[in-house]
This record gives C-alpha cells, sequence and structure tokens, in this order.
C-alpha cells in the first residue's frame, strides 16, 4: 500500500497542500497587520474595511509569491501568477474572518462584569 501512495505523489501532494496553507497563513496574518495600520489613516479609514483589505491582499500575496520562488530557485509561469492573484482573494477572507473572530472573542471575554 505504502508503494502506492508514493507512487501516486501522495506525499508530494501532501507536503504541496501544507506549503500552501502555510503559504496562505503567512500572507493572511501581514494582510490584517497592513490592513488595521491603513485602518488608522483618515482617508483610508473612509474606504470599506472589506475593499482595503482584499487591495492589500492583492499587493502583498504577488511579491511574496515572488520572493519565495526566487527563495526556491523556481522559474515563475504565467498560470502561476493568475494563481496567485486568485489566491489573494483567498488570503483577504482568511484576513477578514480571522480580525472577525478575535473581536468577538476579546468581546465576550473581556465583557464587564454586571453589564452587557
Amino acid at each position: 500500500m505504502t508503494e502506492f501512495l508514493t507512487q501516486a505523489g501522495i506525499r508530494d501532494t501532501t507536503a504541496m497542500i501544507s506549503a500552501l496553507l502555510a503559504f496562505v497563513g503567512i500572507c493572511a496574518f501581514f494582510v490584517s497587520l497592513v490592513t488595521e495600520g491603513l485602518k488608522s489613516i483618515r482617508a483610508v479609514d473612509r474606504l470599506p474595511t472589506k475593499l482595503v483589505c482584499y487591495v492589500v491582499a492583492v499587493v502583498i500575496t504577488t511579491p511574496v509569491f515572488a520572493a519565495l520562488m526566487a527563495w526556491l530557485k523556481q522559474p515563475v509561469e504565467w498560470y502561476m501568477c493568475f494563481g496567485v492573484f486568485l489566491a489573494s482573494f483567498v488570503v483577504a477572507k482568511v484576513a477578514m474572518g480571522g480580525w472577525d473572530d478575535v473581536t468577538e472573542l476579546a468581546g465576550r471575554l473581556l465583557k464587564k462584569p454586571g453589564g452587557r
């Protein structure tokens, strides 16, 4: 059974999925930090947070991917650029959902006793 899984590339697939999840997680962390920092600027604060998050995700995910590919010494193909563009929307959704969850959890844990 192990030989079949090895021939089918299961180990490689598992490694690629793990790397993809790590890439999305790291990018989402940076996107959420930059978005929160930008929202402290008055002109940017007037824009919807989700829009800012999507733009920041597209701007950050692309150079992070390019740096990763340079570090791995791998060529960047055209379909990878398209894939990173699509992945940036996933990164934005993860970043937006993460802050909503943290805010909700903090509200539950830090509410004052005797009041709602």
